[in-house]
């Protein structure tokens, strides 16, 4: 079975649960109501259908090579992603002055998950170009502006994101790339920068890169990065001195390049202010977070897809008569696939209500919505990722012996996925983040989430009483977790838990999105929130009962007795 973009699924989530209504009665959104989200993503939905889920395994079996210096794609790559070039799916989000469709994140997140579920290593190729479009737009100076963004947001040109260093991974404020003044604005970069993402190819004339590096006398650390767009084409049309070193031989997403780049006095340019560098390269990552986070859904619905229809086909087992009975039909089965299922509306729930956050500061300027984006940004980021995960993995569970036999392509979406819950900053950076930086309001956006939750509950105790009030208990769960996590002093004690109070915290917004779908939709919504609500929910009670334990226990096994 080929891979069916989920259309349908983004539309009711957006239009029934999640209140898209609410972006497109913005001015800044008036255009995109209900008729143009339900086109763009239908359309959206057959190019992911039709032509690029048919380059989902030719991208493993032919890998990206370096071969004499140039970048060997898999067959049909280039044609795919000229089709996404010139459908405008690279600049969806992007503001019209530089030729962007200028539709909101929403509608650009479920486009990027269906092109994740389609073709994984491919998709990744657009949205590092929107990550840097943003970065731009945001940061760059009118000139670099008038001159990078109309081609990177038509596709003519990609972009990448050069922070790792051999030595600088997470810890970004190691890395030694330096960069010198030339005059004229010029600046020379120098150093080594290692897995970047679709940092070679022969798709475009040419690939813009967004380096952070440090100026002469900047301070150590994060406060003495500054941000530069080195292109691998000069604006007079020669060579810069970036040089392809080697591709890196991974896991999985063979499709997709990952370079080792070196910088040897190459020509660059500042964008924005000297020494402050990280905050405009996170712009980009904050965007390619929650791209991440697509990235992981879109994989868990291809895997489910698959196992589903093997499960369908698959004929095992004693009853009716012996060899006849489908394995859909076996109780095991059945149960992993519902819950690959009921997590999979979870995490896109949470993703999509995540961009309609980011939609609304856009269009509002209200700084309670800028709050509500970045508090689930690093949610998203990392349930997404890790329904992926688990969904691939329960894929070859249910395909049996055929889900390690690489034909069926199940065991391809483990090694593809895996990887999400790493880069644009680990699952576990993401924790931290929730557990340190957006609980540093006192929890004020954190309560806010919480207290809508337990509101909308008071409306939905009618047809759905006893799965209102199973939510309502997780909710209030949620707020004494997040109470306790707020008292501890230590940033330790809130690192060491960080993680099970992010994932209960994602297990307890699923229960709520999955009860809206249950009052908003029919009886198979219904059915599939009662399987999340009766046998996921209860999952966040003890992840959210670790808030407040604290580190002393972790750190009483000294590490001498972790080392063999």
């Amino acid at each position: 079975m080929s891979y069916r973009a989920p259309v349908s699924d983004h539309l009711f989530l957006l239009e029934s649960v999640l209140g898209y209504g609410r972006v497109a009665a913005t001015e800044r959104y008036a255009e995109a109501g209900p008729e143009t989200a339900r086109a763009v993503l239908e359309e959206a939905g057959r190019l992911c259908s039709e032509v690029l889920a048919p380059l989902q395994r030719a991208g493993d079996a032919h890998p990206a090579r370096l071969a004499d210096g140039a970048v060997e794609l898999p067959p049909g790559f280039a044609e795919g992603y000229r089709a996404i070039a010139e459908g405008g799916w690279v600049g969806i989000s992007a503001g019209p002055a530089h030729g962007g469709m200028g539709l909101p994140v929403a509608l650009a997140m479920a486009v990027n998950e269906m092109m994740s579920g389609a073709c994984l290593s491919l998709q990744l190729c657009p949205l590092l170009s929107q990550g840097q479009i943003e970065a731009l737009e945001h940061h760059a100076p009118a000139e670099l502006k008038a001159q990078y963004l109309p081609k990177l947001v038509s596709g003519e040109w990609t972009g990448t994101m050069c922070l790792t260093e051999p030595q600088a991974g997470s810890d970004v404020g190691a890395l030694a790339a330096k960069a010198e003044p030339a005059g004229d604005g010029i600046y020379r970069i120098s150093g080594q920068k290692i897995f970047i993402t679709w940092g070679d190819h022969p798709m475009t004339e040419n690939i813009s890169h967004l380096v952070l590096a440090r100026l002469p006398g900047a301070a150590p650390g994060t406060k003495g990065i500054s941000l530069f767009l080195v292109p691998k084409i000069l604006p007079g049309g020669t060579a810069n001195s970036v040089r392809t070193v080697s591709l890196e031989h991974k896991l999985g997403l063979h499709g997709s390049p990952t370079a080792m780049l070196q910088f040897e006095g190459a020509s660059g340019w500042l964008v924005g202010a000297p020494h402050k560098g990280m905050a405009a390269m996170f712009t980009m990552m904050n965007n390619a977070r929650l791209g991440v986070a697509m990235q992981g859904i879109g994989v868990a619905e291809a895997a489910c897809q698959k196992a589903a229809a093997f499960a369908s086909e698959r004929r095992q087992g004693a009853t009716p008569e012996p060899g006849q009975a489908a394995i859909i039909d076996h109780a095991d089965v059945r149960r992993m696939l519902l819950e690959t299922r009921a997590d999979i509306f979870a995490a896109r729930a949470i993703a999509l209500g995540c961009a309609i956050a980011i939609d609304m500061a856009a269009a509002t300027g209200d700084p309670a919505w800028a709050a509500r984006a970045a508090l689930l940004t690093p949610i998203a980021k990392a349930f997404g990722t890790e329904t992926g995960i688990r969904a691939a993995e329960t894929g070859v569970q249910i395909h049996g012996g055929m889900g390690v036999i690489e034909e069926t392509g199940a065991a391809q979406f483990c090694r593809d996925v895996r990887v999400t819950a790493i880069y644009e900053g680990t699952n576990g950076i993401q924790a931290m983040d929730l557990a340190g930086r957006k609980l540093a309001d006192g929890g004020a956006a954190a309560f806010a989430l919480i207290d809508e939750m337990q509101d909308g509950l008071r409306g939905l105790r009618g047809a759905h009483a006893d799965l209102a009030d199973r939510v309502w208990d997780a909710a209030e769960a949620l707020r004494e977790a997040t109470e306790r996590l707020l008292a501890a002093r230590e940033p330790n004690d809130r690192f060491a838990v960080a993680a099970p109070y992010l994932a209960g915290f994602a297990r307890v917004l699923g229960g709520w999105h999955h009860l809206q779908a249950a009052a908003a939709g029919d009886e198979g919504r219904a059915a599939l929130a009662r399987v999340y609500i009766l046998r996921m929910l209860p999952l966040s009670a003890p992840l959210l009962a670790q808030a407040g334990l604290g580190a002393a226990d972790l750190y009483a096994v000294p590490a001498a007795a972790l080392v063999p």
